[in-house]
């Protein structure tokens, strides 16, 4: 159930006004943290500003404010946030704060979609669940507090440390070797995770030419097909000496002179895409990008396919 339909009484009609001006009272803003703390999913610490605003018999405000570089970004990590803020600073509150973010540039400058409002699906107590994102305006925001909200990153705020400058290099990988996934915000067709009985049961019996599925995305083409095609282009790309960044677009007109269907061509893209490609990461008992094709691929059973590494290399 909606976390917004919940805070109405049972049998009532949503005014037509809109659930925004339905929560809205005089709040003071009782937490300014600049510097607030979650473990995300991908297991590495993110930050973020928190200004949570309270009043008596009202539903807690939580705004979110993040500069992009600071961990997993808000929106990717929407329910670690929610959860920890809800758990730390209004556990006794039956539903969670109403939640609006605000993604900054990395420069500190406002990003292009503003203050967003976070609604979920599902709300159990600290376990919120099917985020939904609505742009919410400054004066909307500040009618909702009812006092004026500040939209920058905070003075407190410590940026991380400048990292040495990854090298990324794209690599032959044995899909049965990756990292058990956990694709979360998983459509249904995706289990949680996938057991070593059936990564090998589908290794011995890989499923080829069954054709695309509707369920979604990631299961909508043959990444038996897809995956060669990237080891093909991975092979041509190292005679030619073709840098990393420059993969993507090397791979795409590679594929859509041999061809490609649109599906084929938007996979293998993202094989070789700097920000989407499959990255287990460091340990090799994760990722830190590509578990929803990692688990399409188990479900194949493809043999072997194309990853990104990164190293530091002077």
């Amino acid at each position: 159930m909606d976390d917004d339909s919940r805070d109405l009484a049972p049998g009532a009609v949503p005014p037509a006004k809109g659930f925004l001006e339905a929560l809205s009272a005089p709040r003071r803003r009782s937490v300014d943290e600049h510097m607030f703390t979650v473990l995300a999913p991908s297991g590495f610490p993110a930050t973020c500003r928190l200004q949570l605003f309270t009043a008596a018999r009202a539903r807690p405000v939580a705004v979110v404010t993040q500069v992009s570089g600071e961990g997993m970004a808000l929106t990717n990590a929407a329910e670690a946030f929610v959860n920890a803020v809800w758990e730390q600073h209004c556990p006794d509150e039956e539903l969670p704060p109403v939640w609006v973010q605000l993604q900054l540039r990395g420069d500190g400058g406002p990003g292009l979609e503003g203050f967003q409002r976070v609604r979920f699906t599902e709300s159990e107590r600290f376990g919120v669940r099917g985020p939904r994102w609505t742009g919410v305006s400054p004066q909307q925001l500040e009618t909702l507090v009812g006092s004026p909200v500040e939209a920058d990153r905070g003075s407190g705020f410590i940026p991380h440390p400048e990292e040495p400058e990854p090298q990324l290099r794209f690599e032959e990988c044995a899909v049965v070797r990756l990292a058990r996934p956990q694709p979360f915000r998983a459509p249904d067709c995706m289990p949680a995770g996938t057991g070593r009985w059936r990564r090998w049961m589908r290794q011995a019996m890989p499923r080829h030419g069954t054709g695309a599925r509707d369920c979604c995305w990631y299961h909508g083409g043959d990444w038996h097909v897809v995956s060669a095609m990237a080891l093909d282009v991975l092979k041509q790309a190292r005679t030619q000496g073709i840098d990393a960044e420059d993969m993507e677009q090397y791979a795409v007109e590679h594929e859509a002179a041999a061809g490609a269907t649109e599906w084929e061509t938007e996979a293998l893209a993202t094989l070789f895409s700097t920000a989407d490609a499959i990255q287990p990461d460091s340990s090799g008992t994760g990722y830190i990008n590509g578990q929803h094709r990692a688990q399409a691929m188990f479900d194949a059973g493809v043999h072997r396919t194309v990853v990104m590494r990164t190293t530091w290399e002077p």
